[in-house]
């Protein structure tokens, strides 16, 4: 019986046994594996073996790319306070040199990363104003990245990339600037409209000018038809036998007559025709003083002017 037993309990031993001496590590990973807490070996993705209560497992080393922000305040050269947030790429280079150098010769590389990141944004931002961290970020950023790159290249990391990805000032000083921003915009909405209203006030101008010369050749043109008509009508009638004086004198009380007919074919005309000869101005009161008096259908009343 006890023959029969030492078998089947000594199957789930011999596998308990088998699975402590196998280590299994996953793709982009290393492991670190001790023995006697002295660095023994670098165990690559897939399955190593080891032994059990001898080797153990130190560290399980991460190769994919990591990304830490760091949040730093510090003043510029004007003496406004900013916050800048800076991301910053890293990851452990696949070599065993790196990932030993990575686990035993640095205990928090975030820290390190951070301290860094500190010195190098508070050493730059103060040598310049304002508006000029804005526009020189990227230099800032090149700043961080190569001093990252000669530090920690020398515990096993690399440095990806390092970005500025957010400037903030004083809410007041921000506030300014988008005032100072909007009137400059202001200004240039302004200088822009003015153009425009000059260069239309000059093209009116010039479209006035020239309908003024086009009307002013019209008429001229006109009136020298008009001379022609009368040169013609003229020399008409002497050929018929008419006397010059007379011919003239004709054509005058034509034109009279057409004048009249054209002011009367107008009903809401308010031409008055007044004489034009020196008796005329008697002439009208004559006729004003006959109708002095008149009588009203409604009244005998004498109205008297």
């Amino acid at each position: 019986m006890l023959d029969f037993l030492i078998p089947v309990f000594s199957v789930p031993v011999a596998l308990g046994i088998l699975w402590l001496c196998v280590v299994i590590v996953k793709q982009q990973t290393k492991a670190i594996i001790e023995r006697f807490g002295k660095f023994h070996k670098i165990a690559e993705p897939g399955i190593s073996l080891i032994i059990p209560f001898v080797d153990r497992v130190a560290q399980r080393v991460n190769l994919r790319v990591t990304q830490i922000d760091v949040q730093v305040e510090t003043k510029t050269k004007d003496n406004v306070f900013v916050e800048m947030m800076v991301s910053v790429q890293f990851f452990i280079a696949d070599t065993k040199e790196a990932v030993f150098d990575s686990f035993y010769k640095l205990d928090n590389p975030n820290i390190q990363i951070k301290a860094y990141v500190f010195d190098v944004v508070r050493a730059e931002v103060p040598k310049m104003d304002l508006d000029d961290v804005f526009e020189n970020k990227e230099n800032i950023a090149k700043a961080i990245l190569e001093s990252l790159q000669d530090t920690m290249t020398g515990y096993g990391y690399e440095i990806k990339q390092a970005l500025i990805t957010d400037i903030n000032p004083d809410s007041k000083v921000k506030e300014s600037m988008n005032r100072i921003n909007a009137a400059k915009r202001d200004k240039e909405a302004a200088t822009y409209e003015g153009e425009a209203t000059r260069i239309r006030m000059v093209a009116e101008a010039q479209a006035e000018a020239e309908s003024k010369k086009l009307q002013g050749q019209g008429t001229a043109d006109q009136r020298i038809e008009i001379a022609r008509g009368i040169t013609q009508s003229v020399e008409a009638l002497n050929k018929a036998g008419i006397d010059p004086g007379e011919a003239t004198n004709t054509l005058l009380a034509v034109q009279y007559m057409d004048m009249m007919t054209a002011a009367a074919a107008r009903s809401n005309s308010n031409v008055i025709m007044m004489p034009l000869a020196p008796s005329g101005g008697q002439d009208i009161l004559a006729q004003l003083l006959a109708a002095q008096e008149r009588t009203f259908d409604s009244k005998d009343d004498i109205v008297k002017f």
